[in-house]
């Protein structure tokens, strides 16, 4: 108890550290550079607490949950999946490994779909757009593609294979995408790939990446293990171009069929 009671006063001195700058700046524009005076000082003042307190928390929630959580899923599907495999002692098959890809797959659509982020985003998108974007249809793509592309990731992981092949490829996707995707999507589905890579996917898909570096034979957790942050930054990008290309495409012929039959 002493030593959590400790963890939690040095997270507490730690995130007041890298709080207090922010403050500092923010109140030097207002005060010298706007030279006016702060607006709702208790509330500033209430606020600021309340931020230091949830940050804290939100570390020490990591630290003592997440990750290990992350970690020893990793562990335990990699044990099984070495149990299972009639391979040679010390050898690596991929496809051994398929229910590590299965799932990373679940919890990377998992996480994405409750990613505070990105719920944000999609709910401005909508209303932005006067519900021409459906937050819920933006959610499930940008969540289609993080689960692929956290699944894909941990497949590099147990192959061995290097990460700049898989990045390169998906970019020029990426970029093939936005040649023929409408002006309209084209912003939203590159901010759906920064959004998601936020407070609960990323120390989950960390957590998972390195845990299992740390178990396949061969693989170094500082070479291998990171990474999978890549990949759930730009496969959603390429799952919400190409939903809108399909979509487009779809409306496209809806209307081609329609007018095929109002002509006499």
């Amino acid at each position: 108890m002493l030593d959590f009671l400790a963890d939690v006063g040095d997270t507490l001195l730690s995130t007041l550290r890298d709080v207090t700058p922010i403050v500092v700046i923010l109140v030097v524009f207002q005060v010298v550079v706007l030279r006016s005076r702060l607006p709702n000082i208790r509330g500033i003042a209430t606020g600021s607490v309340m931020v230091l307190l949830g940050l804290a928390l939100f570390l020490i929630g990591l630290e003592q949950a997440l990750f290990p959580i992350g970690e020893t899923m990793a562990q335990q599907l990699t044990e099984k999946a070495g149990a299972g495999a009639g391979a040679l002692a010390g050898a690596v098959r991929w496809q051994d490994y398929w229910v590590v890809y299965l799932f990373a797959a679940a919890i990377g659509f998992a996480t994405t779909v409750a990613e505070p982020s990105l719920i944000a985003v999609a709910l401005k998108a909508k209303e932005v757009s006067g519900g021409a974007v459906n937050a819920w249809g933006l959610r499930i793509a940008v969540a289609v593609g993080v689960a692929i592309g956290v699944s894909l990731g941990c497949f590099r992981i147990v192959t061995g294979t290097p990460l700049p092949w898989y990045i390169v490829v998906a970019y020029v996707v990426v970029i093939i995408q936005t040649f023929l995707s409408s002006r309209t999507i084209i912003p939203l589905a590159y901010d759906s790939g920064g959004v998601t890579t936020s407070t609960v996917t990323v120390p989950v898909v960390a957590a998972l990446g390195l845990g299992l570096a740390a178990n396949v034979p061969g693989r170094s957790p500082l070479i291998d293990g990171f990474g999978l942050i890549a990949f759930a930054s730009v496969f959603p990008i390429i799952s919400v171009l190409g939903y809108a290309i399909v979509a487009d495409g779809l409306e496209r012929w809806r209307r081609r069929s329609d007018r095929q039959e109002a002509k006499p």
